[in-house]
């Protein structure tokens, strides 16, 4: 029985990676599938922690060599997820956990119907603007064009299974917690990891 994979998607600023990190400390059978992407790194991030950074040429060629099962152009970056690094994790009996667009989401789930959409909103655009101003890593024209997109992303919400809106951290935090920890306890996942256990005893 291969691990869950679970899909986390949300407008910039709503505390999706934040929220992630909370659980993956605390979870020890949850793996981070890290995703590839041209962007800069931001302060305190590292290559091979938050995301594989390279340059546009590195994506492209990795594109055309067909290591990735998603990518997508965001902000004028692009993103990708490794297929390999996925099923890695989940025949190792590990939950993969995915940060990705809505857009990356959608093709995720085409190659992985079991594949389990969260997405997180955050409590207003009013407060979205206040926490993407309060990071100072990016310029006014930035945010405008974040919170522009932020509207076209939440329109989306509704193509995933879960919703969580990160209006108290911690609450939120449990809220993912919860839902991980749920989808490990279906019948047809509890019944693959315990065959024993529902085998009918009939005669």
């Amino acid at each position: 029985m291969t691990g869950c994979l679970f899909i986390v998607a949300a407008p910039s600023g709503a505390g999706k990676s934040s929220l992630v990190n909370a659980v993956l400390a605390q979870d020890r059978q949850l793996r981070l599938s890290i995703s590839y992407t041209t962007r800069a790194p931001r302060p305190g991030e590292a290559d091979g922690r938050e995301y594989h950074f390279v340059d546009r040429d590195a994506f492209l060629a990795l594109a055309a060599a067909g290591e990735f099962l998603e990518s997508a152009e965001v902000h004028g970056n692009y993103y990708a997820t490794s297929q390999r690094q996925i099923e890695a994790i989940r025949a190792g009996g590990h939950d993969a956990v995915l940060e990705i667009d809505w857009q990356g989401a959608q093709q995720v789930r085409r190659a992985f119907p079991d594949a389990i959409g969260i997405f997180i909103l955050p409590p207003s655009l009013a407060a979205l603007r206040e926490r993407l101003v309060a990071r100072r890593q990016d310029t006014e024209a930035v945010i405008q064009r974040r919170l522009a997109a932020a509207e076209e992303e939440m329109s989306h919400a509704a193509e995933f299974d879960y919703a969580i809106i990160n209006n108290d951290f911690e609450d939120a935090r449990d809220d993912l917690a919860a839902i991980i920890r749920a989808a490990r306890l279906t019948l047809a996942r509890q019944g693959a990891r315990h065959p024993e256990l529902f085998r009918s005893h009939r005669t």
